[in-house]
Order: C-alpha cells, then structure tokens, then sequence
C-alpha cells in the first residue's frame, strides 16, 4: 500500500522518511495516536516499504523484478513475509483447548484491508459475524508468529509481523511476545498499532520505539471528503470539524443510519426519563441497552461519556470548544444546564467505571439500570 493512501499525517510520514535516510528504523516500532487518525494505514504503508514496494521512487530490493513481485503481491495483501495479527473470536462450538489464531480469520482480514486502511474494532467484529464475544489475541497466536517468523525470509528480503491492537493479547501471548521483541529473528520488523498503549505490559511497551500520531488536520480531512467521498466542500468542512481529526467518525457522519444517531437517541431518552424519575421507562432502557453486545455496549459508554463533555463544554458559549452534530447541538441548548461543575465529574467517573466493568463481563442490565437510577440524582445537582 502506497502512502498516498494515507489521509493528511505529512509530518509523520516525513519522520518516517528519516528514520529510513538515516538508517535507524527500529526493529519495533508502536503507532500511537487518537482513534481515527490513520496509525494504522501508516503502518501498512510502512510494512509495504519494508517489504519492497517503492516509496518516493526507491525500494528496499535491487532488482527490478523483485519491486514488482513483492508490489503485485501486497497489492492482494498476500505477501509471504508480512504476518498479520490481530484479535479475533472462538467460533461457536470451540473448545477450551481450540488453538485459534489470526490465520482463521485471515479470508475475513483480507476482504475488510481490500475497503481500504481505515477501519474500527466494530467492523472488524461484523466481518468475523461476532456476536456477544469479545475479540483477543490467544496463546496460539505468539507460537504461530515466533515458528513463522524464525524461518528464513521466503522472498529473501525482510519480514514483517503487523499487530493490530496488541493491548488485547493475552497475558500468556503477551508473554510470549515479549521474548520475541527481546530477541528478534534476523531481518525482522514488529509494527504495533494500539489504541490504548497503557493496557500493554509495561516491559513490552519498554521494548518498542513509539512512534506518535496525531489527529488528522481538518483541511486534509476536508478535501478527502471532496475527493474520495464526493462531499460538496461546504459540508465537507462541517463534518471535519465534528470529526476533529477522525477519518471514521467523518465516514459515520455521512452514513444517514450511523450507529451515533441509534446513541443519541438512547441518550436523549435516558436523560429525560431520570429528570422524569420514570422509573419504569429507565428499566425499559435498561433493558434494551442489555441486549447489545458488549463491544456495542462500551461504545455507547463512549458515546454518553462525550456527550457529558460537549454538554458541559456547551455552557461556556464557545463554538470553537464544542464538536456536536446540528440535533445534538439543538438537543444540547435546552439540556447543557443540567451538565455543570457540581455534577460532570460524577457523571464521567461513574462511566469510567461502568466501562471497566463491562469490559470485565460484569451483568450489563444491573450496570445499566443501576447508573440510569443514579442519573436521576446527578441530573438535579
């Protein structure tokens, strides 16, 4: 993948660029950044130039042939020396003991790289017909990359292991990770892409050179809407400022059935029904929210938790601090009071909490009910 795919993230690239001039790329490097910001298409664009392919009008091989092999097959994403991780899901029926790994997934990966290199964990789970599972990357995955990656380069050049969100290893794969970063085979690259770099083991983080992304400037993601998604300019500069820097969410707002508007309206009911105190209709909530899975449901923890921020935000009368779509701002002009300095804390820590959570398979009814009768009181602070 050529880096003219990459939306915006100039400066990144240019550091790129230097780390290759001045021959110092490191054996592992982890792109950081906000979600949406194109870590993960540098990464590939990155592993694609590690491989063969040209960048600027110059490859890592020497031989003309060899460029264009190695570019014909990252085309199809089927090199041999670029290996693939990433979370996937025990299919129904697995036992305990089933060694499940990237490569049972690796149809479903390739399909979802063949939409391009912006993607989220929730696409992801559609394409693997996930259900109420929760995607990781198993044991068998570290014993799968250490058995290929010690084998020698099939096309002889370098080999490549692209992690895609590494916090979600296992502790035993994580483990096992860490002794191939501390002694990595010959010619081997590790490019790690997170989310949330903190829920790594601090000695694998303490391995890998971090390599920081920013959000994408709102000019870059402006003209891409134009010229990628055919957006007039007028609401292409609207949207990219709602995006603030995030290529998805200004794919998601030009979705008319955006899972966002599904949020807002879950949002907009529970907040009336706890001003109500409607204890029935909070339990009905409840009830509906139990029913996603809990992907879905910590999105939509996400979701209220930025909800509370922008409403806050809101009460300072300042366009420019504020990132809401026209019926959240309209929603937002009779609501914002409700969300001040005597209450916005107990609203964010409390969902910081449910997050935790649901993250740990707490019961999702008792959680949402429970935080819905509470709101009842913080909304009246």
């Amino acid at each position: 993948m050529k880096f003219d795919k990459v939306i915006g993230q100039e400066e990144a690239e240019a550091r790129l660029q230097q780390l290759v001039d001045e021959q110092r790329i490191p054996h592992a490097l982890m792109f950081t950044g906000p979600e949406g910001c194109g870590k993960m298409a540098l990464a590939l664009a990155f592993a694609s130039f590690l491989l063969g392919e040209r960048w600027n009008g110059k490859s890592l091989l020497s031989r003309d042939s060899a460029v264009t092999n190695a570019e014909a097959m990252l085309a199809q994403w089927q090199h041999p020396d670029l290996h693939f991780s990433y979370p996937v899901i025990k299919s129904k029926g697995a036992g305990s003991d089933s060694k499940i790994t990237s490569e049972d997934f690796a149809k479903e990966w390739r399909q979802m790289l063949g939409g391009g290199p912006y993607f989220s964990l929730e696409q992801w789970m559609r394409y693997m017909n996930a259900e109420n599972q929760q995607a990781s990357i198993f044991e068998a995955e570290s014993d799968r990359l250490m058995r290929k990656l010690n084998l020698k380069s099939s096309l002889g050049g370098n080999k490549v292991s692209l992690i895609w969100l590494p916090e979600r290893l296992n502790l035993t794969s994580a483990n096992k990770l860490l002794k191939l970063l501390e002694e990595p085979p010959l010619k081997t690259f590790f490019l790690l892409v997170s989310e949330h770099p903190e829920l790594l083991l601090e000695t694998i983080r303490s391995r890998v050179q971090v390599f920081a992304v920013t959000r994408i400037d709102d000019e870059s993601v402006s003209e891409a809407l134009t010229e990628r998604q055919g957006i007039a300019p007028e609401d292409a500069r609207r949207i990219a400022r709602i995006a603030n820097g995030d290529w998805m969410k200004a794919l998601e707002e030009i979705d008319a059935d955006n899972e966002n508007k599904e949020f807002f309206a879950l949002f907009v009911t529970l907040m009336r029904k706890a001003y109500a105190k409607d204890v029935k209709s909070l339990k009905a909530w409840s009830q509906t929210v139990a029913d996603f899975g809990r992907e879905k449901q910590k999105r939509l923890i996400a979701y209220m938790m930025q909800m509370v921020r922008e409403n806050f935000m809101f009460n300072f009368h300042n366009p420019q601090l504020c990132y809401m779509t026209q019926a959240e701002e309209a929603f937002a002009q009779k609501f914002a009071p409700f969300i001040n300095e005597r209450n916005v804390l107990l609203f964010q820590n409390r969902l910081q909490l449910m997050m935790r959570d649901i993250s740990q398979n707490a019961n999702g009814k008792l959680q949402f009910f429970n935080f819905a009768l509470e709101v009842t009181i913080y909304i009246r602070k």
